[in-house]
């Protein structure tokens, strides 16, 4: 059968279904048993909340979602996850390719957004970021920030509220970066904190040294937070927090598959061997404090 991703025709957001066997026959959640429907190399189609993981955390328009893996039969963590799994891969491509992802919900979940009986689709959800933490069995658990997506008088699709927009201007200071109203909430970020950095590393990537020429001659450079801004990392939007990269290694960063070691070694997360030693300017100094914590996220 061949997967559909975004709504089902026919099931539009807030039908209900008896069971998961009614569901799976519609094709809005073909899973009979597990949360995630979907592969690594494809995406996820639709996924499934129920109280099935103790971790989740459901606030409607926000889902923390735990991935699927290393629980025992009575439903307590009792090994690390991963994200090789495949239902927790396939979430991680639905990341990378910005592709929108069903959410159902059952009576088992969070008793102020679920249905008393049955299962319910309440539409499209984003998956933000993902990363990996301490589950509340002292397991890894993998982690994913979903977000509602809502449709304009058009048809197309918006985000109900975004984790991590560009915004206002702010002083530099430690401490959670300031969050300004929309819907919700969403970060203040400071133009001028990444503009510092890319200009004292004349917008050289600290990681593999390359500097990207665009048109006209001009230098291209991406900052890259080492600690996310948003929910649930609530980093500093300060200079000490932000590395100069380029998309690549900026996409690599920003998904685990590079990290950084306290004395600032390159390890590719892949093979685990050393890439290289992170370019440093004598002004730009990083806090080691997020560099642990960008490194707790992926590593068990």
């Amino acid at each position: 059968m061949a997967r559909t991703f975004g709504h089902v025709p026919g099931y539009p957001e807030g039908t209900t279904f008896n069971n998961r066997h009614a569901a799976h026959e519609a094709g809005v959640h073909r899973q009979t048993q597990a949360g995630i429907t979907g592969t690594p190399l494809e995406g996820a189609e639709s996924i499934v909340l129920n109280g099935g993981y103790k971790d989740d955390e459901d606030y409607w328009d926000t889902i923390v979602y735990t991935g699927h893996g290393g629980q025992d039969a009575r439903g307590n963590q009792v090994d690390d996850q991963s994200f090789d799994d495949p239902g927790n891969g396939a979430l991680v491509r639905s990341a990378l390719e910005r592709q929108l992802v069903r959410v159902l919900r059952g009576p088992e979940g969070d008793r102020d957004h679920s249905p008393p009986s049955g299962y319910r689709y309440d539409g499209l959800y984003s998956v933000e970021r993902y990363w990996m933490q301490d589950g509340l069995d002292n397991f890894k658990v993998c982690r994913f920030l979903m977000v509602k997506v809502l449709e304009d008088e058009n048809g197309r699709p918006y985000l109900s509220h975004s984790p991590g927009d560009e915004g206002l201007d702010a002083e530099d200071e430690a401490g959670p970066a300031p969050r300004v109203p929309n819907t919700g909430s969403r970060v203040a970020r400071k133009s001028s904190v990444i503009d510092q950095v890319k200009s004292w590393h004349k917008n050289q990537c600290q990681i593999c040294g390359k500097t990207l020429k665009v048109a006209g001659g001009a230098s291209y450079s991406q900052g890259a937070h080492i600690r996310g801004l948003g929910k649930p990392h609530y980093g500093p939007d300060a200079t000490s927090n932000v590395l100069c990269l380029c998309p690549n290694d900026h996409v690599l960063f920003d998904n685990g598959a590079r990290y950084l070691t306290d004395d600032f070694q390159i390890i590719d997360a892949i093979d685990g061997h050393t890439v290289g030693v992170l370019r440093q300017h004598r002004s730009h100094k990083i806090d080691s404090n997020h560099v642990r914590y960008h490194r707790s996220l992926w590593v068990a």
